[in-house]
């Protein structure tokens, strides 16, 4: 099967398996899902989701946060790992959104990425979830690892495995891409015990076939 084939199908039966698919940090608006993502970097979605609520509510807007002591800001993000940067950094990047955004987030990969704390890969998940623009496709380790598996890239780097699925999978697919194999690495093709047998994807997959006989 041609590679460009084989993408189509991949995409087809999770779209099937996964309908639900979708960002699963807790967010209201874009701001939120910047902060929250920022936060997700060493850290689960979950943990995550623990702390916002909190955050959020004594500091609703990047005003608010701009003004937010780092100890204060610590406290409450404490267990998602890196408090003292992640603090550092969601401080800044709302000082910078409220002095050189007026407070909007920009809808750019460019001018999400000079924010402090920002990456492509942050910027990625904040345009395609609240803005639904497609500037490329979220890679996280289900990402990576996923396509791995199934041989649809060859790299290893974030940047040039985002490059690879973007050439296979049409733009308006590459927002809910990164969900459907993040939603299959989570509950089938799991790290440490991948579920091979239950997987819908094994007849297209080299390493469940090898590993399954």
């Amino acid at each position: 099967m041609k590679k460009q084939d084989l993408a189509t199908e991949i995409y087809r039966r999770l779209e099937i398996l996964y309908p639900d698919a979708h960002c699963e940090l807790d967010h209201e608006n874009a701001f939120q899902l910047l902060i929250a993502t920022i936060l997700s970097a060493q850290c689960t979605d979950v943990r995550v989701n623990m702390v916002t609520p909190t955050l959020f509510k004594k500091y609703p807007t990047p005003k608010h946060l701009a003004k937010a002591k780092p100890e204060d800001v610590e406290k409450i993000i404490h267990s998602t790992g890196f408090y003292k940067n992640k603090a550092k950094n969601i401080i800044l990047c709302s000082q910078e959104l409220v002095a050189t955004f007026n407070s909007e987030i920009p809808q750019t990969i460019e001018e999400l990425s000079s924010l402090a704390g920002v990456g492509r890969k942050t910027a990625n998940v904040v345009i395609s979830n609240c803005f639904g623009i497609n500037y490329g496709v979220v890679v996280d380790t289900h990402v990576k690892r996923i396509s791995s598996l199934l041989k649809i890239t060859k790299n290893e780097s974030p940047e040039k495995i985002e490059q690879d699925l973007m050439k296979l999978f049409p733009n308006e697919k590459w927002g809910m891409l990164s969900h459907l194999f993040i939603f299959h690495g989570r509950k089938t093709c799991i790290a440490r015990r991948p579920q091979c047998d239950l997987c819908s994807l094994l007849d297209l997959c080299p390493s469940g076939k090898k590993n399954n006989g």
